[in-house]
């Protein structure tokens, strides 16, 4: 290989987890060994470095991962690099570009990797490097020379054992993905449409392999990146695999010992309320360090919830709570405001049970929902929290500190975001 290439990262927090992902799938090919990688973590640096990067490399690709919300701040710095450096070749994934691959492309990038990209961006950057034609290459999309837009069809969904979950070489850890995909297709979130909704789930063994390398690096706190974390082991990501999770969670103890610590069901995945029982939870209180889980609930009404095709009663998110509480462990609960086709009767049903909820002890983590591309609601109106909702957010919930989240920044982007699909302009 052409040891003269260089791979630029935009590494936030935002992005990491995708990151340290894709760095591992690039450390298992001894063609990259000698293929430097430069993570660079805020905008003006990056703006500086690639300077110094693009005058000692012969080819420089520059990647970044991004969501829907960030897509003008990301037009902004796509823009000032084109402006300043036309050599880069200027890659894009993650949620967003996967989504709407065309309207990413437009704002300046080369190449977009839709849906998975360990497999694609291996193969994508073996034929950069060697000057080669990539445009059969699955799970990529481009402009040709006449600005015609190519999808190249999605790549073969990935075996997570034949990659690592995180850059080992270049010392990229954190949290560890053992599920991907699920089989729920909420109407609302993309992971089902990027991952196409087929559950795949890493080995115990194959956990336990990398579990083994955070500890002789003394990285103790174990995470995990997973749709919902009681899935683990199961078939179809429905029926709940008691054993097989107890099986993952003690084999975790026993290699990091009782120093090290195990967080399961809270931040940064949640649970879905009708899998929260007291055998799930018993697991938490025997293996785990978490003194909270964090529940999908979404809506108080059925109706919305239906609506969003959630797969769950109403009736689940009061039992998980009551569980919760019962186990000793503190219930922090999702929902969404401004749901699609949510009426005044629907608002006053999610109202009166947040109340309910917060006698028992819950917590509220509040979000405004957003339209986001691939989803079936993204042509959908941008969420909007009525005055009803509002009244109870600033006087009941706010000052006794019992809602956390961004929903009032995740109102006003969600405005945004809706006038941007609708009419494809950032403004």
């Amino acid at each position: 290989m052409n040891n003269k290439i260089a791979l630029v990262l935009y590494y936030t927090k935002h992005n990491r987890y995708s990151f340290n992902a894709l760095v591992g799938s690039l450390e298992t090919k001894e063609c990259f060994n000698n293929m430097p990688i430069f993570f660079i973590n805020n905008e003006d640096n990056l703006i500086i470095e690639v300077e110094n990067i693009i005058n000692n490399y012969d080819v420089v690709v520059i990647g970044l991962s991004f969501f829907t919300t960030q897509i003008w701040e990301i037009n902004s710095l796509i823009n000032k690099l084109k402006g300043r450096y036309r050599k880069p070749i200027y890659i894009a994934g993650g949620p967003h570009p996967t989504g709407d691959p065309l309207g990413t492309l437009k704002m300046g990038f080369d190449i977009i990797v839709r849906g998975e990209g360990e497999e694609t961006l291996n193969t994508l950057l073996q034929k950069i490097s060697f000057n080669e034609d990539y445009s059969k290459i699955k799970g990529i999309a481009y402009l040709d020379n006449n600005e015609n837009y190519h999808f190249t069809g999605w790549g073969t969904p990935i075996d997570l054992n034949e990659y690592p979950p995180f850059g080992i070489r270049n010392k990229k850890f954190g949290a560890l993905e053992i599920t991907r995909g699920c089989p729920y297709v909420c109407y609302f979130c993309q992971t089902p449409y990027i991952f196409k909704g087929q559950l795949r789930h890493r080995s115990i063994e194959n956990i336990i392999k990398y579990i083994e390398i955070m500890k002789n690096l003394n990285l103790k706190d174990i995470r995990f990146i997973t749709p919902n974390a009681f899935s683990y082991g199961s078939f179809d990501g429905k029926t709940l695999n008691i054993n097989k999770l107890d099986e993952l969670l003690s084999s975790i103890r026993r290699v990091i010992g009782p120093n090290g610590r195990i967080f399961i069901g809270s931040f940064p995945s949640e649970v879905r309320p009708e899998h929260v029982n007291e055998e799930t939870l018993s697991l938490i209180l025997k293996y785990a360090n978490n003194d909270n889980i964090i529940i999908g609930a979404q809506s108080g009404s059925q109706r919305i919830l239906d609506i969003c095709h959630r797969g769950h009663k109403v009736e689940d998110i009061y039992k998980a709570v009551d569980y919760t509480r019962k186990a000793g462990l503190k219930a922090n609960l999702d929902f969404i405001f401004g749901l699609p086709k949510e009426t005044e009767d629907d608002i006053k049903l999610t109202i009166r049970v947040i109340r309910d909820l917060l006698k028992k002890g819950a917590r509220i983590h509040a979000h405004t929902f957003i339209p986001l591309p691939q989803t079936p609601f993204a042509k959908a109106p941008a969420g909007r929290i009525g005055e009803r909702l509002w009244k109870m957010i600033e006087k009941e919930l706010v000052p006794r500190g019992l809602i956390y989240g961004d929903w009032l920044e995740q109102e006003k982007k969600a405005r945004m975001i809706s006038k941007y699909l609708r009419t494809g302009k950032i403004e």
